[in-house]
């Protein structure tokens, strides 16, 4: 049995703060391991189950996190960006079932640190819903007929999976106090959850059928900025809404994921010149 892992960080015990999550943030590095850790749980669990392999890809900010000499060496790590599948790159027909950890809350929602693909956008909508990565990499999974086994992160992602994966497993290693505040399990307690968790996942795995496949894929963002609305609203088939959204109708998920990218792109670049003209004042 093939088995594939994507590992996000903010998701992560003891993870609650900006800080923690930015390249060059004084406790990044300590994020790394923790990050890293959480990724062994799951590794060692899905072996425990009876996997033959595990692909585990590096799913947050730029994609190069995990120290990598400290992984589970059974396993092979999808690592860099960008990819073309983004948090689900490297998953195909090959694999049983996916193990998402360290997940969070959609942005709009509550939750730590909760956001959809990135931090500029306010909220993302498909067909009108609002939506987690852990939705859109379920669905990207489920265009290769595998399901989703396993959710990791706080208590509000572990909600929202209960209520959209049938079947799956949730390991709840912390508590939302507020947007960067979490009542956390310790490190070591959330690890052997995990590993559990992953052992029940791959287990369950005959079992699991992938989430439907939506007719129509409408994507809508909220931006911070009504410069960055403009620039997204530029790209082909694109309808600004109002001032901060735009909507855009896309033919497949390769082309849903690829205008997340670019929106989230260019909303950064708005932000980084706001901030340019801000500093020349």
């Amino acid at each position: 049995m093939d088995v594939y892992i994507s590992v996000d960080m903010e998701g992560i015990a003891g993870i609650a703060t900006v800080d923690q999550i930015v390249r060059g943030g004084h406790n990044y590095p300590r994020s790394q391991e923790l990050m890293t850790a959480e990724a062994n749980a799951a590794i060692a669990g899905a072996f425990d189950a009876g996997a033959d392999t595990v692909v585990v890809n590096d799913s947050h900010g730029t994609m190069d996190n995990f120290l990598q000499d400290a992984l589970d060496e059974r396993a092979r790590l999808v690592t860099g960006s960008p990819k073309a599948q983004c948090m689900a790159h490297g998953l195909d027909g090959r694999h049983a079932v996916a193990l998402f950890v360290g997940y969070h809350a959609p942005g709009g929602c509550p939750g730590v640190l909760a956001h959809s693909f990135s931090s500029f956008f306010t909220w993302l909508r498909l067909n009108d819903e609002i939506v987690s990565e852990a939705e859109v990499n379920a669905l990207l999974a489920a265009e290769h007929g595998v399901p989703v086994g396993l959710v990791t992160g706080d208590d509000q992602i572990c909600a929202l999976a209960e209520r959209v994966f049938p079947g799956v497993v949730t390991a709840t290693v912390k508590t939302a106090e507020g947007y960067t505040a979490a009542d956390s399990l310790h490190p070591r307690r959330a690890q052997a959850l995990i590993r559990e968790a992953a052992t029940a996942a791959v287990g369950n795995a005959p079992s699991l059928r992938p989430v439907p496949l939506p007719e129509r894929l409408v994507v809508t963002a909220g931006f911070q900025i009504p410069t960055a609305a403009e620039y997204a609203a530029d790209v082909p088939g694109a309808e600004r809404v109002d001032e901060y959204t735009v909507s855009c109708e896309v033919p497949d998920l390769r082309s849903l994921m690829g205008l997340i990218g670019v929106w989230y792109s260019t909303a950064a670049l708005a932000a980084r010149t706001r901030l340019a003209l801000i500093d020349r004042r």
